[in-house]
């Protein structure tokens, strides 16, 4: 059990895809500094997204598809592979690399934070658990995120519900994590640089080895009601006091730089 900490939880609306990985950073960056308190944020995406891994290849993407789409591009500063953010819910965790919940270890610290979020699904009612036999392992990959559920990832009904990626540097911890709410899973095949059969086959697996929380719950699930059971969870698991804020002057500013100097520039088809 946790000695009870004091996180900023920070409810933001919809954003493009480089406006919301600016912020993230922002945060993190002044988190990591002791700045601001160690924050949950929950926000979503508009006009739709494709993210890429902070170290996946851009050549994984068909940026044309993407333009003729409308959707933007841009590049995580946490790792993992390609995530199309639409219809979704997105969290990010922001917090000193000190605090005992991101653990030394990498992957302890992704099973203690995805405690948080595990405990939000199931307060949703999905019935969700830990990845099991199946799962992608380490050197293990795929262009696609939600294609196969990794080790410390949650799955409902064995189909991965929840795709989450970290990052560690400069004394802090980001970990995204991307909760697919409705839709369709296979549209991302659509948007890969890949043979016509290997989308085919791409879209079926995504499909199949993946869920939305509509169809894991059998009704459909407003994003508020969402965020605040995702909220709850992570009070509840981690043992946190949440005190609801939004970001500080110097992070706005800050996330303006971002964007404009790091963020705006993966072939965004808009400028949002």
């Amino acid at each position: 059990m946790y000695t009870r900490s004091e996180w900023r939880l920070i409810v933001h609306g919809e954003a493009g895809g480089a406006t919301n990985m600016a912020i993230d950073e922002a945060i993190l960056g002044a988190v990591a500094g002791g700045r601001s308190l160690p924050t949950l944020r929950l926000y979503a995406w508009a006009p739709p997204c494709l993210s890429l891994g902070r170290n996946q290849p851009l050549s994984d993407i068909d940026l044309e598809a993407c333009r003729a789409a409308g959707a933007d591009v841009v590049r995580r500063p946490t790792g993992g592979r390609a995530i199309l953010h639409t219809d979704e819910l997105t969290y990010s965790v922001a917090l000193p690399a000190s605090d005992p919940r991101a653990a030394a270890d990498v992957m302890e610290g992704y099973r203690r934070l995805s405690e948080g979020l595990l405990a939000g699904l199931r307060r949703l009612g999905v019935d969700a658990g830990p990845a099991g036999q199946g799962c992608r392992r380490q050197g293990e990959t795929g262009p696609a995120c939600f294609e196969v559920p990794s080790t410390h990832e949650i799955t409902a009904g064995g189909r991965k519900v929840a795709g989450s990626a970290q990052w560690r540097g400069r004394g802090g911890v980001l970990q995204h994590g991307s909760l697919p709410v409705r839709g369709d899973l296979g549209r991302i095949a659509d948007l890969l640089a890949l043979p016509q059969a290997e989308r085919e086959t791409l879209r079926q697996a995504v499909r199949s080895r993946g869920i939305t929380l509509e169809e894991a719950l059998g009704r459909a699930v407003p994003l508020a009601e969402a965020a605040a059971a995702l909220a709850a969870g992570f009070a509840e698991a981690l043992t946190l006091t949440l005190v609801q804020g939004d970001l500080t002057r110097a992070e706005l500013a800050r996330a303006a730089e971002l964007r404009a100097g790091r963020y705006a520039s993966l072939g965004s088809a808009h400028t949002s």
